[in-house]
């Protein structure tokens, strides 16, 4: 959630940042309405309750009609008090209600629009001419067929639309891609976790992901536990109501968990293949750290996915992704997306949000500055990079590392994860 205080002090920037979001900008002013009145009622039973107890004092001194006199004064301030009190109690919860409604106050720097308005600030790699090499790339689907990779017609049979099974090097490919990921995130200092898939709903609304993009979330309503859709929600759970020392900060986490989403609202998108689907496997960033550094541990974050997206050798670009396509919790994030032949358009493969405050404060993770002398507790900042989602990485490596023979180049970062293997082979029928 956002700081209360800068809504008080400068409303007219949250309501800009609803604006961006196309958000509704009159939760704005009824949350400014409702946390008056939380204060008002608060300054009130304050009052009350210090009448109420000079008041206490005086009667066991007074005697006769002054005493009958204070008596009755007493019980109409117990009814003042309880009414004040009922009236805080009101106004708080109408406020906490509106407050989690709000998104993060977006980025001065996030280009204004919506999911086509997003600003490409790099471009690597080359993008193939397979025309010039002879032949017409194949997609990954009847490429995983072929090499007895993905089966989507019996993950259909048993589980429904969107389900898969990876098979044989399908399978390897997989363990290789996510071994490699937790190679590359150990190296540069993240302490590998392997995270819950069902979480209570504190830390589901904790991470934002049960206000708009609630309708892709799972939940068993018999236990009341949510699926999460991404190892960042157990990832940023992990020290809830915790206070942590600001010199231990930067704390990084590589987690690794299966993911489900119900991809509500995209009927008839990337229906062929495991591009879209409702289970896949990723292995998640998570930083914490000091609000001061969160915007260069943003940069820190997209340098990683680079670092990994050009080991695989695939072509990429990384967007500034637009203000009306953020999540509610991300003040600004910046997307890879690789090339993909048979679609010709890059797809997003990767994302690196900055969350600044906003989930450390619904989740009550705090740090403690002790430096220059201080003893001071706030909110520290959180931040969440995908490395490696695996469906969608193993789609981009099969169709761009082909060859014309239906066999498929492993790139070089892999190979040790798959036993030495250069290819991946069609297998005979």
């Amino acid at each position: 959630m956002i700081d209360l205080r800068l809504l008080r002090e400068d409303p007219d920037r949250v309501r800009a940042s609803q604006r961006a979001r196309g958000e509704d900008v009159a939760l704005v002013d009824a949350l400014l309405s409702a946390d008056e009145r939380r204060r008002s009622s608060g300054v009130r039973f304050d009052e009350l309750r210090s009448e109420q107890k000079a008041l206490g004092k005086l009667i066991p001194r007074a005697s006769g009609d002054e005493k009958a006199e204070l008596l009755a004064k007493a019980g109409q301030l117990a009814a003042d008090v309880k009414a004040a009190d009922a009236e805080q109690h009101e106004a708080d919860e109408e406020a906490k209600k509106l407050l989690v409604q709000l998104g993060n106050l977006v980025h001065p720097d996030v280009p204004v629009g919506g999911e086509e308005d997003f600003v490409v600030l790099e471009t690597h790699g080359t993008i193939r001419d397979f025309g010039a090499e002879g032949f017409e790339p194949k997609d990954h689907l009847e490429l995983g067929e072929a090499l007895g990779a993905i089966d989507v017609e019996r993950g259909a049979k048993v589980s429904g639309s969107r389900f898969y099974y990876l098979t044989g090097v399908g399978a390897l490919l997989e363990l290789a891609l996510v071994n490699a990921a937790i190679a590359q995130a150990t190296e540069a200092g993240f302490i590998p976790m392997l995270t819950p898939a069902l979480v209570r709903p504190r830390a589901m609304e904790g991470t934002g992901f049960l206000g708009q993009a609630a309708e892709n979330v799972y939940h068993l309503e018999k236990d009341d536990y949510y699926l999460v859709g991404t190892s960042e929600v157990p990832l940023a759970a992990y020290h809830m109501d915790e206070i942590l020392d600001a010199d231990k900060l930067p704390l990084r986490y590589a987690g690794f968990s299966p993911c489900f989403r119900r991809e509500a609202g995209t009927y008839g998108k990337d229906t062929r293949g495991i591009f879209r689907v409702h289970q896949f496997d990723k292995v998640e960033m998570f930083s914490y750290v000091h609000p001061e550094d969160a915007e260069n541990e943003h940069q820190r974050l997209l340098d990683w996915e680079k670092q990994w997206l050009t080991a695989l050798e695939l072509p990429f670009q990384v967007i500034d992704v637009a203000s009306g396509d953020l999540g509610a919790s991300a003040s600004r994030k910046f997307d890879c997306e690789a090339w993909i032949p048979t679609q010709d358009k890059y797809r997003e493969l990767t994302s690196a949000s900055n969350c600044d405050g906003f989930q450390a404060r619904r989740l009550s993770v705090r740090m403690r500055d002790t430096s220059d002398g201080k003893n001071k507790v706030q909110p520290l900042a959180t931040l969440n990079g995908t490395l490696c989602a695996v469906p969608r990485t193993i789609v981009a490596i099969l169709e761009n590392h082909q060859l014309a023979d239906g066999s498929v180049r492993v790139p070089e970062v892999l190979r040790p994860y798959l036993g030495g293997r250069e290819l991946l082979e069609p297998v005979a029928k």
